[in-house]
């Protein structure tokens, strides 16, 4: 294994991300063996849907968790956002395009709000993220009149945002997410902003000592974070129109658990964007192939909880050994 793992070409692709594709293949297999029909591509246009705002999300708390915080108010955040935007174009006749910006204000707000509690104000991000879970909830809920939103269709003229999505058979959808996803990697990879956000995860008192505005930094990820849970909140409504006040706590655990996955330590310090694309598209298919078994989704919240455990522990096994 030792020898596979310091081949020049497993070095490069990441030994991790090859053992994360091999999962998703056998996860396909399996499935398309259990469930006749499931190579169709009913199922698989299902699991893309689900990737796609997943997948905002997870590349938001990505970043989050590179510093050594964590955000559980994304989900909840996407609801409010897409509930907002959407009461806003249904109810006081807001143009679609206008109402799709102020999802992601909405979103950039609310990571701007968490970033200042926690690198300004030193608040636990653990306490800081349950309050904006709160909130969210609360002021969607306000805003709507706890009515939920339902979102314009396809055939409708303003429902042109679900081309976003879906144009015809084509997943336009997964050619934007891993576009915004390389942009991502270059940011954390190719950037001043990406290796202050690692260095902030790996040792913030060393970067704070060599005369970097870390509390900047620190703020500037949450916010990143915020506007990609607001583009969550497009691609959600895009794929299934209607939106409840106080839901979206289900899709936390399930996009810290496709970054932690993919390689991003819980610790801060270490992340992959490619490794999220990956953990994402597994959660999903994991997702679709549950409600093809006719499982409940409490299977699934069962098995996306094993597998956070099981790739914190791994996370943690591998920072022992390393030191």
């Amino acid at each position: 294994m030792e020898k596979f793992k310091q081949n020049p070409i497993v070095k490069k692709l990441g030994f991790n991300r090859i053992i994360l594709c091999c999962v998703l293949v056998v996860m396909y297999i399996m499935f398309s063996i259990l469930v006749p029909g499931f190579a169709g591509m009913s199922h698989i246009m299902g699991a893309l849907n689900y990737a796609y705002f997943l997948g905002f999300l997870s590349l938001g708390v990505t970043f989050v968790i590179a510093t050594g915080g964590i955000d559980f108010s994304i989900g909840p955040v996407m609801f409010c956002c897409g509930l907002i935007s959407g009461y806003c174009m249904m109810s006081y006749g807001v143009p679609t395009g206008v109402s799709l910006v102020i999802s992601m204000l909405i979103g950039l707000a609310f990571g701007l709000w968490n970033g200042y509690l926690v690198a300004y104000w030193t608040v636990p991000p653990f306490i800081v993220s349950m309050a904006s879970m709160n909130m969210a909830k609360g002021i969607a809920s306000v805003f709507t009149k706890t009515q939920s939103v339902s979102w314009p269709r396809s055939q409708d003229p303003a429902g042109w945002f679900r081309n976003l999505v879906k144009a015809g058979s084509f997943p336009t959808g997964m050619v934007l997410f891993l576009a915004v996803a390389v942009v991502c990697a270059i940011i954390l990879n190719k950037t001043k902003f990406g290796r202050y956000v690692l260095c902030l995860g790996d040792n913030r008192e060393a970067v704070r000592l060599s005369g970097v505005n870390t509390k900047k930094w620190e703020m500037l990820a949450y916010a990143l974070c915020g506007l990609l849970v607001g583009i969550a909140a497009i691609f959600f409504v895009g794929a299934y129109t209607t939106v409840q006040p106080g839901y979206g706590d289900q899709y936390n655990n399930e996009a810290i658990a496709g970054c932690v996955m993919g390689g991003t330590s819980m610790a801060g310090g270490s992340a992959s964007i490619a490794g999220t694309v990956i953990g994402v598209l597994i959660i999903s298919l994991l997702q679709e192939g549950i409600l093809a078994l006719k499982m409940t989704k409490d299977v699934q919240l069962v098995i996306t909880g094993l597998i956070v455990i099981v790739a914190v522990y791994a996370d943690v096994s591998a920072r022992r050994r390393k030191n």
